[in-house]
């Protein structure tokens, strides 16, 4: 208990530098969505002000930070400048279906890398351990936008498998064809995410098991004569998981803005996509909501996965 008190003091000061500097930052950025109204002839000074004063722009920055502060603290991030609509909906609205697909994604990710990871490193120097490097490597070297065109190209053009864009049919669908239609289109942007997230983790995965082949204790339980089910269960899973925690605390910040460019490119309605049109219009109010989200899920991240090693591995109270 006194870990987490600590931990969520840690946060909630945390937060309050993020907001702070990315209020300042966003501030002092060059040009304002407001910009292109005082180029049009046809705007008045007196117009721009009063929208100005709509949106809380024209009292001091001081004023609007706190202001902006607690309603932060009542959830309500504001009104969009491009729609006029509540951000905190806007961002409930896209909030859904991004998380579906990260989410997917990563533990797709997580899974597939723990297996090949570990496959070759046990595979050492051997025709598997080099055809999954090679995957690998090509998983990491490949942009996401240039293997989502290629996903369109083939699926979608030359085999008409899959659909190029959107959630939903032209046709609405019911029931549970609703969703089954819904994943049918989630196909492709899921199988992107998760193809190009493999490379990186199936590399960390194969060094860190190697690591564990060369120690002290495996050669140990080795000369007793272990099965290879009773090493990989007691002797190489146990010491992988830390790592494979803190990384999943980590990935936690990518489950909202992880998937800009494809949701772009498939023209789905996420987070994502949200994020990306706000910045090109200059939507403070979205911007903001989102780094403050992206924030609290990062610090949330890393306390659960500092709670988790505890709990995994006693000894790490003492230091």
């Amino acid at each position: 208990m006194k870990q987490l008190l600590k931990k969520i003091f840690y946060i909630l000061f945390m937060l309050f530098l993020i907001s702070l500097i990315s209020f300042l930052a966003i501030h002092a950025a060059p040009n304002s969505f407001f910009g292109a109204g005082e180029l049009n002839p046809n705007m008045t000074p007196e117009a721009i002000n009063a929208l100005k004063a709509v949106y809380g722009l024209d009292k001091p920055l001081f004023e609007q930070y706190i202001e902006w502060i607690l309603n932060i603290l009542r959830l309500n991030f504001g009104i969009s400048f491009v729609s006029g609509g509540d951000v905190t909906r806007e961002i409930l609205k896209r909030l859904p279906i991004t998380l579906i697909m990260n989410i997917t994604a990563l533990l797709s990710v997580f899974s597939l890398s723990l297996y090949l990871g570990v496959k070759a490193a046990l595979s050492h120097d051997k025709k598997s351990d080099y055809l999954i490097r090679q995957i690998s490597l090509v998983s990491f070297s490949m942009p996401s936008f240039y293997l989502a065109l290629l996903f369109i190209i083939f699926f979608s053009i030359t085999l008409d498998v899959f659909p190029i864009a959107g959630l939903h049919s032209i046709e609405p669908k019911t029931g549970i064809n609703y969703y089954l239609d819904m994943a049918w289109h989630l196909v492709l942007p899921v199988g992107v995410m998760i193809f190009v997230g493999l490379g990186s983790m199936i590399i960390y995965i194969r060094s860190l098991t190697l690591e564990i082949l060369k120690s002290d204790y495996y050669y140990f339980a080795l000369s007793r004569g272990l099965k290879k089910k009773e090493l990989l269960r007691y002797y190489i899973l146990p010491n992988l998981l830390p790592p494979i925690v803190t990384l999943l605390g980590l990935s936690l910040p990518g489950l909202i803005g992880g998937s800009v460019i494809l949701e772009s490119i498939f023209g789905i309605e996420g987070m994502g996509q949200l994020f990306y049109m706000s910045a090109m219009s200059r939507d403070y109010p979205i911007i903001m909501g989102t780094l403050m989200i992206t924030a609290f899920l990062t610090l949330l991240g890393n306390m659960i996965a500092d709670i988790i090693l505890l709990k995994l591995n006693p000894y790490m109270k003492r230091s």
